[in-house]
Parts: C-alpha cells; structure tokens; sequence
C-alpha cells in the first residue's frame, strides 16, 4: 500500500511538471503573437493565460461534469475545443513564420509543416496533463479506507477467510457495510428521482461521485431501497388522508 502511495505521489509531481513545461512553451509562443497583433506590452503576459488557461480549466470541467446532461457537456466540449484549436494555431502560425525567416541560416532546416506540427505539441501536452492529473487524483480518491482494509486482509488470510472466498468468489467486490450513515443517506435523498417518481440507483451514484465520493453497487442499491421505502410510505400516508377527508367533511 505504501508503495501504491509513493507511485501515485511520484506520477502526479511528473504530470504536474509536464503540464509546467508545456505551459511554459506554449506561453512563449503565445506572448509573441499577443505581440505580434499589437496587445499592449504590459497585457501580452495576460494573452497566453487567457487562451491555455481556459483548456486547463476547460479539461477539468469536463471530467467533472462527466454525469451532466449530454447538451451541458458538449458546450463545455465545444469551449474547450475552440480553445485548443486556438492555441495549436497560434503556436503553428508563430513557429511557421519565424521559420520562414530563418530558413537561410545554419543547422537544422525543417519544413513548414513538420515546424508547425511540432510546435502543437505543447498545447496538446498541458490539455492531456491536466486530464491525467484529475484521474489520477479521482483513482487515488476512490482507492479508501474500505480498500485499505481488504488489502491488508489479503496480505495474510487465513484459512477460514480463504475458504470464504473460494466459496462467495462469484460475489461483487464492492460489498458495503450493513449499516448506511446517516450522512451518506441524507446525500442520496438529495439525487433527482427516475422514472416514473421512483428512486434511481444510477442518479444515487451520479450523485456521489459529482462530489467525488465513492459509492458501490451493493451501497447504491441499498439507498435506492431504503428511498423507495420512504416514497412509497410518503405515498401511502397521503393516500390514507386523502381517504379519511370526505369522512371528516361528512
């Protein structure tokens, strides 16, 4: 477990420093251009925060909103790639030009294709590392103590523990406790109900993990009972004062 740990913390500083450098390359090219259109000096440092701010942002909110409704999701998308496509732009037309004025100088000469598809990269490179970086994270989050536990147990079973693996094999690995808490059940009452009024185990985890919670099936599915129960009693209880009020009236 601990070094599952160190890997984790190990991959995110090297995400984290990939986005860095391909932040830092693509703000070079980008500041340039702000130049270039005629930006005032003092607001050419604000150009590339703009345009590479909004995919890192962009990026996550997708990920985030990974439950949302499908229209909600492809205006994020069509930001996103309206943003992306902005930078790839701006960093292959900056790279193409100052190609072109140094094509008569010494060292390596490259084309202008392969100059301009080269300095996309960077873009391409801060969009994926900040998506790589919030799942990893959502990977690590979901890995709880309930994992911790069943990992530790696994280090040395026992053999009755053996056998009663052997035996229920076939069961979901995602058993929860018995008990639900009071706090997770108050989450579930807050997800939007499914067809025809009735308690949804899919709204149930939708729920959950847009607050970035882990939630099992066998837990999903035990508040979706426990809800339903509450419906249909709420439902019950309406319908009996409805049937006692003519009586009341008479």
């Amino acid at each position: 477990m601990h070094a599952r740990i160190t890997a984790t913390g190990a991959i995110r500083v090297g995400i984290a420093l990939l986005a860095v450098f391909a932040f830092a390359l693509s703000y070079d090219a980008l500041r340039q251009m702000a130049v270039a259109i005629h930006i005032r000096w003092l607001l050419t440092y604000a150009f590339p925060l703009v345009i590479d701010g909004f995919i890192a942002i962009g990026v996550g909110a997708l990920v985030m909103l990974r439950a949302a409704s499908a229209w909600s999701r492809a205006y994020v998308w069509i930001l996103v790639g309206a943003a992306t496509v902005t930078s790839i732009w701006a960093n292959a037309l900056h790279a193409v030009r100052l190609n072109q004025q140094t094509r008569h100088g010494d060292g390596l000469r490259l084309d202008d294709f392969t100059v301009g598809g080269l300095s996309a990269i960077a873009p391409l490179a801060l969009a994926g590392s900040v998506h790589l970086y919030i799942v990893v994270h959502r990977h690590a989050a979901a890995y709880g103590p309930a994992n911790v536990a069943r990992d530790s147990a696994d280090v040395a079973p026992d053999t009755t523990e053996v056998a009663e693996d052997s035996r229920f094999s076939t069961e979901p690995q995602d058993r929860e406790p018995s008990e639900i808490p009071p706090e997770r059940l108050a989450l579930a009452r807050i997800a939007p109900l499914g067809r025809k009024g009735r308690a949804s185990r899919r709204h149930i985890e939708a729920t959950f993990r847009s607050r970035e919670l882990t939630i099992g099936r066998t837990e999903a599915d035990k508040l979706k009972d426990l809800l339903q129960a509450e419906l249909d009693e709420a439902a019950s209880l309406q319908q009996r004062e409805l049937d006692t009020t003519p009586a009341r009236a008479a």
